[in-house]
Protein backbone atom coordinates (compact mmCIF):
# COMPACT_ATOMS: atom_id res chain seq x y z
CA UNK A 1 0.00 0.00 0.00
CA UNK A 2 0.91 3.33 -0.84
CA UNK A 3 0.00 6.55 1.13
CA UNK A 4 0.05 10.05 0.00
CA UNK A 5 -0.72 13.33 2.40
CA UNK A 6 -4.58 13.46 1.08
CA UNK A 7 -7.13 13.61 3.35
CA UNK A 8 -9.76 11.30 3.12
CA UNK A 9 -13.51 13.03 3.37
CA UNK A 10 -14.92 12.31 6.71
CA UNK A 11 -17.78 9.84 6.96
CA UNK A 12 -20.80 12.18 7.07
CA UNK A 13 -23.45 9.77 9.48
CA UNK A 14 -24.14 11.21 12.58
CA UNK A 15 -21.97 7.86 14.53
CA UNK A 16 -19.00 9.18 16.42
CA UNK A 17 -15.73 9.27 15.80
CA UNK A 18 -13.70 8.28 18.63
CA UNK A 19 -12.22 4.52 17.70
CA UNK A 20 -8.12 5.16 18.22
CA UNK A 21 -5.40 3.41 15.82
CA UNK A 22 -4.32 1.46 18.17
CA UNK A 23 -7.80 -0.07 18.93
CA UNK A 24 -8.82 -0.48 14.95
CA UNK A 25 -5.23 -2.25 14.82
CA UNK A 26 -6.18 -4.67 17.65
CA UNK A 27 -9.28 -5.37 16.59
CA UNK A 28 -8.55 -6.41 13.28
CA UNK A 29 -5.76 -8.59 15.00
CA UNK A 30 -8.22 -9.94 17.08
CA UNK A 31 -10.96 -10.56 15.12
CA UNK A 32 -8.53 -12.83 12.93
CA UNK A 33 -7.16 -14.44 15.88
CA UNK A 34 -10.16 -16.54 17.06
CA UNK A 35 -11.26 -20.14 18.33
CA UNK A 36 -10.67 -21.19 14.51
CA UNK A 37 -6.68 -20.85 15.30
CA UNK A 38 -7.36 -22.06 19.27
CA UNK A 39 -9.28 -25.00 18.79
CA UNK A 40 -9.86 -25.39 14.94
CA UNK A 41 -5.88 -25.46 13.35
CA UNK A 42 -5.54 -29.05 14.35
CA UNK A 43 -8.07 -30.00 11.72
CA UNK A 44 -5.89 -28.21 8.83
CA UNK A 45 -3.19 -30.44 10.33
CA UNK A 46 -4.88 -33.78 10.17
CA UNK A 47 -6.26 -33.06 6.88
CA UNK A 48 -2.78 -32.00 5.09
CA UNK A 49 -0.03 -33.00 7.80
CA UNK A 50 3.16 -30.12 7.87
CA UNK A 51 1.83 -29.34 4.21
CA UNK A 52 -1.09 -27.37 5.49
CA UNK A 53 1.66 -24.26 5.61
CA UNK A 54 0.90 -24.14 2.24
CA UNK A 55 -2.84 -23.81 2.64
CA UNK A 56 -1.92 -21.43 5.34
CA UNK A 57 0.25 -19.29 3.22
CA UNK A 58 -2.29 -19.18 0.30
CA UNK A 59 -4.83 -18.40 2.59
CA UNK A 60 -2.62 -15.67 4.12
CA UNK A 61 -1.77 -14.23 0.52
CA UNK A 62 -5.70 -13.97 -0.33
CA UNK A 63 -6.31 -11.77 2.60
CA UNK A 64 -3.85 -10.02 2.50
CA UNK A 65 -4.84 -9.00 -0.89
CA UNK A 66 -7.71 -8.41 -0.23
CA UNK A 67 -7.32 -6.31 2.97
CA UNK A 68 -5.03 -3.90 0.75
CA UNK A 69 -7.90 -3.61 -1.65
CA UNK A 70 -10.52 -2.78 1.30
CA UNK A 71 -7.76 -0.30 2.65
CA UNK A 72 -7.65 1.66 -0.34
CA UNK A 73 -11.65 2.03 -0.59
CA UNK A 74 -12.15 2.88 3.19
CA UNK A 75 -9.63 5.32 3.17
CA UNK A 76 -10.94 6.91 0.23
CA UNK A 77 -14.72 6.83 1.65
CA UNK A 78 -14.84 6.04 5.27
CA UNK A 79 -18.55 4.41 5.68
CA UNK A 80 -20.01 2.00 7.75
CA UNK A 81 -21.36 0.15 5.46
CA UNK A 82 -18.07 -0.47 3.82
CA UNK A 83 -17.72 -3.31 1.45
CA UNK A 84 -21.76 -3.14 0.98
CA UNK A 85 -21.35 0.74 0.15
CA UNK A 86 -18.26 -0.17 -1.69
CA UNK A 87 -20.27 -2.84 -3.95
CA UNK A 88 -23.09 -0.32 -4.09
CA UNK A 89 -20.56 1.90 -5.95
CA UNK A 90 -19.18 0.07 -8.20
CA UNK A 91 -21.90 -2.57 -9.12
CA UNK A 92 -25.19 -1.04 -8.20
CA UNK A 93 -27.72 -0.67 -5.46
CA UNK A 94 -28.84 -4.52 -5.56
CA UNK A 95 -24.95 -5.53 -5.38
CA UNK A 96 -24.29 -3.44 -2.21
CA UNK A 97 -27.86 -4.19 -0.69
CA UNK A 98 -27.30 -8.08 -0.99
CA UNK A 99 -23.67 -8.22 0.27
CA UNK A 100 -24.75 -5.86 3.06
CA UNK A 101 -27.88 -8.16 4.37
CA UNK A 102 -25.82 -11.31 3.37
CA UNK A 103 -23.26 -10.32 5.83
CA UNK A 104 -25.13 -8.87 8.53
CA UNK A 105 -27.53 -12.61 8.63
CA UNK A 106 -24.09 -14.23 9.23
CA UNK A 107 -23.14 -12.05 12.07
CA UNK A 108 -26.38 -12.68 13.90
CA UNK A 109 -25.92 -16.06 13.30
CA UNK A 110 -22.31 -16.33 14.15
CA UNK A 111 -23.35 -14.37 17.22
CA UNK A 112 -25.54 -16.94 18.31
CA UNK A 113 -23.25 -19.69 18.02
CA UNK A 114 -20.30 -17.55 19.68
CA UNK A 115 -22.25 -16.77 22.80
CA UNK A 116 -23.37 -20.92 23.22
CA UNK A 117 -19.71 -22.28 22.08
CA UNK A 118 -18.06 -19.63 24.92
CA UNK A 119 -21.05 -20.94 27.47
CA UNK A 120 -20.12 -24.54 27.12
CA UNK A 121 -16.40 -24.45 27.14
CA UNK A 122 -16.49 -22.37 30.63
CA UNK A 123 -19.05 -24.75 31.73
CA UNK A 124 -16.71 -27.62 30.81
CA UNK A 125 -14.07 -25.73 33.65
CA UNK A 126 -16.27 -24.39 36.19
CA UNK A 127 -19.57 -26.31 36.20
CA UNK A 128 -21.43 -24.06 38.10
CA UNK A 129 -24.06 -21.98 36.65
CA UNK A 130 -25.58 -23.82 33.82
CA UNK A 131 -24.91 -23.24 29.92
CA UNK A 132 -28.26 -21.57 28.88
CA UNK A 133 -27.50 -18.83 31.70
CA UNK A 134 -23.96 -18.10 30.90
CA UNK A 135 -25.02 -17.86 27.47
CA UNK A 136 -28.12 -15.28 28.00
CA UNK A 137 -25.57 -13.22 30.78
CA UNK A 138 -22.74 -12.88 27.70
CA UNK A 139 -25.71 -11.48 25.20
CA UNK A 140 -26.86 -8.73 27.88
CA UNK A 141 -23.44 -7.70 29.03
CA UNK A 142 -21.94 -7.75 25.41
CA UNK A 143 -25.05 -5.53 24.20
CA UNK A 144 -24.56 -2.92 27.30
CA UNK A 145 -20.96 -2.90 25.70
CA UNK A 146 -22.37 -1.84 22.97
CA UNK A 147 -24.92 0.31 23.92
CA UNK A 148 -22.36 2.58 25.96
CA UNK A 149 -20.35 3.81 22.96
CA UNK A 150 -17.41 2.97 20.29
CA UNK A 151 -14.96 4.44 22.61
CA UNK A 152 -15.66 1.73 25.18
CA UNK A 153 -16.24 -0.79 22.93
CA UNK A 154 -12.91 -0.23 21.21
CA UNK A 155 -11.09 -0.43 24.89
CA UNK A 156 -12.69 -3.78 25.55
CA UNK A 157 -11.64 -5.08 22.00
CA UNK A 158 -8.22 -3.99 22.47
CA UNK A 159 -7.98 -5.86 25.36
CA UNK A 160 -9.61 -8.69 24.46
CA UNK A 161 -7.34 -9.17 21.42
CA UNK A 162 -3.83 -8.05 23.93
CA UNK A 163 -4.77 -11.29 25.74
CA UNK A 164 -4.97 -13.21 22.88
CA UNK A 165 -1.97 -12.10 21.22
CA UNK A 166 -0.50 -12.85 24.70
CA UNK A 167 -1.52 -16.48 25.08
CA UNK A 168 -0.03 -16.72 21.06
CA UNK A 169 3.76 -15.31 21.80
CA UNK A 170 3.92 -17.48 25.19
CA UNK A 171 2.95 -20.18 23.30
CA UNK A 172 5.33 -19.59 20.39
CA UNK A 173 7.89 -19.13 23.19
CA UNK A 174 7.47 -22.78 24.62
CA UNK A 175 6.67 -24.62 21.48
CA UNK A 176 10.10 -23.10 20.26
CA UNK A 177 11.78 -24.46 23.59
CA UNK A 178 10.40 -27.60 23.29
CA UNK A 179 11.20 -28.32 19.63
CA UNK A 180 15.06 -26.95 20.70
CA UNK A 181 15.40 -29.21 24.05
CA UNK A 182 15.47 -26.50 26.25
CA UNK A 183 12.61 -27.71 28.46
CA UNK A 184 14.18 -29.52 31.29
CA UNK A 185 11.18 -32.05 32.40
CA UNK A 186 10.30 -32.59 28.75
CA UNK A 187 11.90 -34.34 25.84
CA UNK A 188 12.37 -32.59 22.29
CA UNK A 189 10.37 -34.43 19.61
CA UNK A 190 12.19 -33.10 16.79
CA UNK A 191 11.01 -32.20 13.70
CA UNK A 192 10.88 -35.93 12.72
CA UNK A 193 7.70 -36.14 14.76
CA UNK A 194 5.20 -34.89 12.61
CA UNK A 195 6.11 -37.71 9.70
CA UNK A 196 5.93 -37.34 5.71
CA UNK A 197 5.21 -33.41 4.83
CA UNK A 198 1.77 -33.66 2.73
CA UNK A 199 0.81 -37.45 3.84
CA UNK A 200 -2.57 -37.01 2.26
CA UNK A 201 -0.88 -35.76 -0.98
CA UNK A 202 -2.08 -32.72 -2.79
CA UNK A 203 -5.47 -33.36 -2.16
CA UNK A 204 -5.15 -33.31 1.59
CA UNK A 205 -3.29 -29.52 0.94
CA UNK A 206 -6.44 -28.70 -1.05
CA UNK A 207 -8.95 -30.11 1.70
CA UNK A 208 -6.92 -28.15 4.28
CA UNK A 209 -7.01 -24.83 2.50
CA UNK A 210 -10.79 -24.81 2.14
CA UNK A 211 -10.66 -25.31 6.39
CA UNK A 212 -8.65 -23.08 6.87
CA UNK A 213 -9.67 -19.89 4.88
CA UNK A 214 -12.37 -19.18 7.44
CA UNK A 215 -9.68 -18.88 10.08
CA UNK A 216 -9.07 -15.29 8.59
CA UNK A 217 -12.37 -14.56 8.63
CA UNK A 218 -13.45 -10.85 10.42
CA UNK A 219 -10.92 -8.61 9.44
CA UNK A 220 -13.00 -7.38 7.19
CA UNK A 221 -14.44 -5.20 10.38
CA UNK A 222 -11.79 -3.29 10.01
CA UNK A 223 -13.31 -1.57 7.22
CA UNK A 224 -16.29 -0.99 9.18
CA UNK A 225 -15.41 0.42 11.35
CA UNK A 226 -13.11 3.15 9.66
CA UNK A 227 -15.61 5.27 9.92
CA UNK A 228 -15.51 5.51 13.67
CA UNK A 229 -11.95 6.20 13.76
CA UNK A 230 -10.66 9.76 14.17
CA UNK A 231 -8.60 9.82 10.96
CA UNK A 232 -9.72 7.26 8.71
CA UNK A 233 -6.86 7.54 6.05
CA UNK A 234 -4.30 7.16 8.56
CA UNK A 235 -5.59 4.86 11.31
CA UNK A 236 -6.74 2.41 8.00
CA UNK A 237 -3.39 2.53 6.74
CA UNK A 238 -1.12 1.79 9.71
CA UNK A 239 -4.12 -1.21 10.95
CA UNK A 240 -3.86 -3.06 7.49
CA UNK A 241 0.06 -2.87 7.88
CA UNK A 242 0.23 -3.99 11.18
CA UNK A 243 -2.68 -6.52 11.01
CA UNK A 244 -1.39 -8.75 8.04
CA UNK A 245 2.39 -9.60 8.93
CA UNK A 246 1.12 -9.77 12.69
CA UNK A 247 -1.44 -12.37 11.42
CA UNK A 248 0.60 -14.04 9.25
CA UNK A 249 3.31 -14.39 11.98
CA UNK A 250 0.80 -15.68 14.67
CA UNK A 251 -0.97 -18.62 12.40
CA UNK A 252 1.73 -19.45 10.28
CA UNK A 253 4.59 -19.66 13.32
CA UNK A 254 1.18 -21.34 15.87
CA UNK A 255 0.61 -24.17 13.19
CA UNK A 256 4.36 -24.59 12.38
CA UNK A 257 4.71 -25.82 15.90
CA UNK A 258 1.56 -27.33 15.88
CA UNK A 259 2.57 -29.47 12.68
CA UNK A 260 6.57 -30.11 13.78
CA UNK A 261 4.98 -31.53 17.08
CA UNK A 262 1.76 -33.53 16.68
CA UNK A 263 1.41 -36.12 13.90
CA UNK A 264 -1.73 -36.63 12.23
CA UNK A 265 -3.67 -38.86 13.91
CA UNK A 266 -3.00 -37.51 17.27
CA UNK A 267 -5.23 -37.40 19.54
CA UNK A 268 -3.86 -33.75 20.78
CA UNK A 269 -5.14 -32.68 17.11
CA UNK A 270 -8.24 -32.44 19.11
CA UNK A 271 -7.06 -29.31 21.07
CA UNK A 272 -3.57 -28.66 19.91
CA UNK A 273 -2.76 -25.63 21.47
CA UNK A 274 -3.26 -27.76 25.02
CA UNK A 275 -2.34 -31.18 23.13
CA UNK A 276 1.06 -29.22 22.38
CA UNK A 277 1.32 -27.64 26.01
CA UNK A 278 0.58 -30.77 27.44
CA UNK A 279 3.66 -32.94 25.45
CA UNK A 280 5.89 -29.87 26.65
CA UNK A 281 4.81 -30.90 31.08
CA UNK A 282 3.04 -27.21 31.22
CA UNK A 283 0.08 -28.22 34.31
CA UNK A 284 -3.06 -27.19 33.70
CA UNK A 285 -2.42 -26.47 30.31
CA UNK A 286 -5.85 -27.73 28.96
CA UNK A 287 -8.06 -25.20 31.76
CA UNK A 288 -6.06 -22.56 30.42
CA UNK A 289 -6.52 -23.18 26.82
CA UNK A 290 -9.75 -23.46 26.93
CA UNK A 291 -10.17 -20.00 29.09
CA UNK A 292 -8.61 -18.65 26.12
CA UNK A 293 -10.59 -20.18 23.74
CA UNK A 294 -13.46 -18.67 25.79
CA UNK A 295 -12.05 -14.80 25.31
CA UNK A 296 -11.41 -15.75 21.88
CA UNK A 297 -14.94 -16.48 21.27
CA UNK A 298 -16.76 -13.37 23.96
CA UNK A 299 -14.01 -11.19 21.57
CA UNK A 300 -15.42 -12.29 18.49
CA UNK A 301 -19.41 -11.96 20.10
CA UNK A 302 -18.18 -8.26 21.06
CA UNK A 303 -17.11 -7.75 17.81
CA UNK A 304 -19.33 -8.96 15.07
CA UNK A 305 -22.41 -7.37 17.19
CA UNK A 306 -20.45 -4.35 16.80
CA UNK A 307 -20.42 -5.30 12.86
CA UNK A 308 -23.56 -6.14 12.31
CA UNK A 309 -25.38 -3.00 13.93
CA UNK A 310 -23.11 -0.64 11.55
CA UNK A 311 -23.69 -2.96 8.95
CA UNK A 312 -27.73 -2.29 9.01
CA UNK A 313 -27.62 0.89 10.15
CA UNK A 314 -25.89 2.27 7.20
CA UNK A 315 -28.00 -0.36 5.24
CA UNK A 316 -31.12 1.42 6.80
CA UNK A 317 -29.61 4.78 5.95
CA UNK A 318 -29.40 3.57 2.49
CA UNK A 319 -33.20 3.13 1.90
CA UNK A 320 -32.15 -0.82 2.28
CA UNK A 321 -33.77 -1.41 5.94
CA UNK A 322 -36.34 0.47 7.65
CA UNK A 323 -35.55 4.18 8.65
CA UNK A 324 -35.64 3.58 12.33
CA UNK A 325 -32.45 1.65 12.51
CA UNK A 326 -30.30 4.69 11.61
CA UNK A 327 -31.35 6.40 14.74
CA UNK A 328 -28.67 7.05 17.26
CA UNK A 329 -28.37 7.84 20.82
CA UNK A 330 -27.04 10.79 22.60
CA UNK A 331 -23.89 8.58 22.75
CA UNK A 332 -23.93 8.24 18.66
CA UNK A 333 -24.57 4.44 18.53
CA UNK A 334 -27.66 3.07 16.71
CA UNK A 335 -29.53 1.96 19.53
CA UNK A 336 -32.24 0.32 17.24
CA UNK A 337 -29.65 -1.37 14.91
CA UNK A 338 -27.74 -2.97 18.04
CA UNK A 339 -31.16 -4.41 19.26
CA UNK A 340 -32.47 -5.96 16.04
CA UNK A 341 -28.73 -7.29 15.62
CA UNK A 342 -28.96 -9.02 19.21
CA UNK A 343 -32.40 -9.91 19.00
CA UNK A 344 -31.24 -12.51 16.53
CA UNK A 345 -28.96 -13.71 18.41
CA UNK A 346 -31.00 -14.52 21.45
CA UNK A 347 -33.85 -16.26 19.40
CA UNK A 348 -31.43 -18.42 18.11
CA UNK A 349 -29.43 -18.87 21.31
CA UNK A 350 -33.12 -19.96 23.16
CA UNK A 351 -34.03 -22.40 20.30
CA UNK A 352 -30.81 -23.97 20.00
CA UNK A 353 -31.02 -25.14 23.82
CA UNK A 354 -34.65 -26.10 23.06
CA UNK A 355 -33.55 -28.10 20.29
CA UNK A 356 -29.66 -28.75 20.44
CA UNK A 357 -27.63 -29.38 17.48
CA UNK A 358 -30.51 -28.84 15.15
CA UNK A 359 -30.73 -25.18 14.90
CA UNK A 360 -27.20 -23.11 14.57
CA UNK A 361 -25.97 -26.04 12.73
CA UNK A 362 -28.33 -25.56 9.65
CA UNK A 363 -28.22 -21.71 10.24
CA UNK A 364 -23.97 -22.11 9.98
CA UNK A 365 -24.16 -24.24 7.14
CA UNK A 366 -26.13 -21.23 4.94
CA UNK A 367 -24.29 -18.99 6.04
CA UNK A 368 -20.44 -20.31 6.30
CA UNK A 369 -19.32 -19.53 2.97
CA UNK A 370 -20.25 -15.62 3.43
CA UNK A 371 -16.61 -14.66 3.81
CA UNK A 372 -15.83 -15.91 0.42
CA UNK A 373 -18.37 -14.23 -0.90
CA UNK A 374 -17.74 -10.99 0.68
CA UNK A 375 -13.95 -11.15 -0.05
CA UNK A 376 -14.52 -11.93 -3.93
CA UNK A 377 -17.14 -8.64 -4.07
CA UNK A 378 -14.49 -6.62 -2.31
CA UNK A 379 -12.11 -7.71 -5.09
CA UNK A 380 -14.53 -6.76 -8.08
CA UNK A 381 -15.20 -3.24 -6.36
CA UNK A 382 -11.87 -2.14 -5.48
CA UNK A 383 -11.12 -3.29 -9.48
CA UNK A 384 -13.97 -1.16 -10.79
CA UNK A 385 -13.49 2.01 -8.29
CA UNK A 386 -9.66 2.05 -8.68
CA UNK A 387 -10.29 1.86 -12.79
CA UNK A 388 -13.23 4.57 -12.65
CA UNK A 389 -10.95 7.00 -10.18
CA UNK A 390 -8.06 6.46 -12.42
CA UNK A 391 -9.75 7.39 -15.38
CA UNK A 392 -11.08 10.44 -14.01
CA UNK A 393 -7.76 11.15 -12.20
CA UNK A 394 -8.82 11.17 -8.88
CA UNK A 395 -6.30 10.95 -6.13
CA UNK A 396 -6.70 8.51 -3.68
CA UNK A 397 -5.21 8.57 0.13
CA UNK A 398 -4.42 5.47 -0.26
CA UNK A 399 -3.17 3.31 -3.24
CA UNK A 400 -2.80 -0.64 -3.88
CA UNK A 401 -0.03 -1.42 -5.37
CA UNK A 402 0.41 -3.73 -8.11
CA UNK A 403 -2.66 -2.87 -9.51
CA UNK A 404 -4.70 -4.19 -11.63
CA UNK A 405 -2.25 -7.55 -11.54
CA UNK A 406 -2.63 -8.06 -7.67
CA UNK A 407 -6.31 -8.10 -7.64
CA UNK A 408 -6.83 -10.07 -10.52
CA UNK A 409 -4.38 -12.61 -8.43
CA UNK A 410 -6.61 -12.37 -5.44
CA UNK A 411 -9.60 -12.89 -7.76
CA UNK A 412 -8.03 -16.21 -8.88
CA UNK A 413 -6.84 -17.71 -5.27
CA UNK A 414 -10.22 -17.07 -4.81
CA UNK A 415 -11.83 -18.97 -7.96
CA UNK A 416 -9.37 -22.00 -7.21
CA UNK A 417 -10.93 -22.31 -3.41
CA UNK A 418 -14.37 -21.79 -4.61
CA UNK A 419 -13.40 -24.58 -7.35
CA UNK A 420 -11.87 -27.14 -3.92
CA UNK A 421 -15.03 -26.34 -2.29
CA UNK A 422 -17.62 -27.35 -4.97
CA UNK A 423 -15.23 -30.53 -5.16
CA UNK A 424 -15.48 -31.87 -1.67
CA UNK A 425 -19.36 -32.65 -1.42
CA UNK A 426 -19.57 -31.30 2.35
CA UNK A 427 -18.52 -27.96 1.32
CA UNK A 428 -20.42 -28.03 -1.81
CA UNK A 429 -23.14 -28.09 -0.16
CA UNK A 430 -22.46 -25.43 2.30
CA UNK A 431 -21.48 -23.04 -1.11
CA UNK A 432 -24.53 -24.02 -2.44
CA UNK A 433 -26.84 -22.93 0.68
CA UNK A 434 -25.10 -19.46 0.65
CA UNK A 435 -25.78 -19.20 -3.35
CA UNK A 436 -29.59 -19.90 -2.82
CA UNK A 437 -28.94 -16.91 0.13
CA UNK A 438 -27.55 -15.10 -2.17
CA UNK A 439 -30.67 -15.44 -4.67
CA UNK A 440 -33.16 -14.80 -2.23
CA UNK A 441 -31.55 -11.24 -0.85
CA UNK A 442 -30.85 -10.06 -4.04
CA UNK A 443 -34.26 -10.59 -5.47
CA UNK A 444 -35.46 -8.58 -2.28
CA UNK A 445 -33.12 -5.77 -2.83
CA UNK A 446 -34.10 -5.55 -6.28
CA UNK A 447 -37.71 -5.97 -6.04
CA UNK A 448 -37.04 -3.01 -3.32
CA UNK A 449 -35.24 -0.85 -5.39
CA UNK A 450 -38.29 -1.35 -7.98
CA UNK A 451 -40.85 -0.17 -5.20
CA UNK A 452 -38.78 2.89 -4.69
CA UNK A 453 -38.47 3.55 -8.23
CA UNK A 454 -39.78 7.46 -8.97
CA UNK A 455 -38.96 8.26 -4.75
CA UNK A 456 -36.20 10.39 -3.78
CA UNK A 457 -32.84 8.12 -3.57
CA UNK A 458 -31.82 6.62 -0.19
CA UNK A 459 -27.84 7.86 -0.42
CA UNK A 460 -25.71 6.82 2.04
CA UNK A 461 -24.82 10.38 4.11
Amino acid sequence: MTTKSIAAPAPTSGLGHSLKPRQLTMMGLGSAIGAGLFLGSGAGVQAAGPAVLISYLVAGTLIILVMWALGEMAAANPNSGAFSVYAEKAMGKTAGGTIGWLWWLQLVVVIAAEALGAAGLLFSVWPVIPVWVLALVFMVVFTGINLVGVRNFGEFEFWFAILKVAAIVIFLLIGAALLFGWLPNATSPGLSASGDFAPNGIGGIAAALFVVIFAFGGTEIVSVAAAETENPAHSVGKAIRTVVWRILVFYIGSVFVIAAILPVGSEGLKSPFAGVLDIAGIPGAGTAITLVAVVALLSALNANLYGASRMIFSLSERGEAPRLLSKLSTAKVPVAAVGISVAFGFIATILELLFPEKILPALLNLVGSTCLVVWGTALVSQFILRRRADRQGAELPLRMKGFPYLTILGLVLLGLIFVVGFANPESAGQLVGTLILILVIAAGCFLNAKAKAGKPDHQAR
